[in-house]
């Protein structure tokens, strides 16, 4: 298993860093050497903190917490919510809020608003506004439902938050220290380690790379939701997986 994902990590290109002039001093353990400028990342310590990670994901899964998957930067917006939406967990994908975690319960009281919003626009009743007033209400769903969409299904804080760049997050990694909440983050060779819980050293701007992470992180939270009898096994699973997000409704032609 190790032998095989050693290689999807390299072929991934995992072990790129950024250009030497950018790097964390605080990174120099997970850095096997330097070629053109450009700092290479040990997989063997990538493989390290990934499966210490996989392993206490697994068991936060297993106690039916939940893991909030966060990275908004453009490479790794799509492949976190599909991930995370893969194995059931509430994740952000378009912009960190201030206060989702610490100031929650104002958070928690927009999906009323969201909900509100959705009714009206998949019901006849959106046609009794004018087209200015539609127009506006298109466009107060829109920016809504991407900020908020994601987190519907977190009821209650996390014990945990899978990070893809901290420097990026590092409102969400401030939070989450704040209320001793643990993180498992994806770094870079310009991070620094010490802000997170559980680092994975690996190239944090490579499509791919995100991708082979995130996907060993998502199985494990699955192998923990199915071992606790959170998930069912084999063919079932794919009927509890969570329904797609409604598509967000096209403007209308006045907007």
């Amino acid at each position: 298993m190790a032998t095989i994902l050693v290689k999807d990590l390299i072929e991934a290109g995992v072990h790129f860093g950024h250009r030497a002039s950018r790097w964390n001093p605080k990174m120099r353990p997970y850095i096997y050497g330097r070629r053109n400028e450009i700092h290479i990342i040990d997989v063997r310590e990538t493989l390290r903190g990934l499966l210490r990670a996989r392993k206490y994901l697994q068991q936060v899964a297993s106690k039916g917490s939940l893991i909030l998957f966060v990275g908004t930067k453009r490479q790794a917006a799509d492949i976190v919510a599909e991930q995370a939406q893969r194995c059931g967990m509430p994740y952000v994908s378009d912009r960190w809020l201030g206060g989702t975690l610490t100031n929650y319960a104002t958070i928690r009281s927009r999906f009323g608003r969201l909900e509100e919003l959705e009714s009206l626009i998949h019901s006849d009743a959106i046609h009794t506004y004018s087209k200015k007033m539609q127009s506006a209400l298109n466009r107060e769903y829109r920016k809504i439902y991407r900020n908020l969409h994601g987190l519907r299904t977190m009821e209650r804080l996390p014990e945990c938050l899978v990070i893809v760049d901290p420097n990026k997050e590092k409102n969400a990694v401030r939070e989450a220290r704040k209320l001793g909440i643990t993180t498992v983050a994806l770094i870079d060779t310009d991070c620094d380690p010490d802000e997170v819980d559980l680092p994975i050293p690996g190239n944090d701007d490579s499509m791919r790379s995100i991708e082979v992470v995130l996907t060993v992180l998502a199985d494990a939270v699955i192998a923990g939701r199915a071992s606790a009898g959170l998930l069912k096994e084999g063919p079932a699973a794919e009927e509890e997986k969570p329904a797609e997000p409604r598509p967000v409704p096209q403007p209308s032609p006045v907007d």
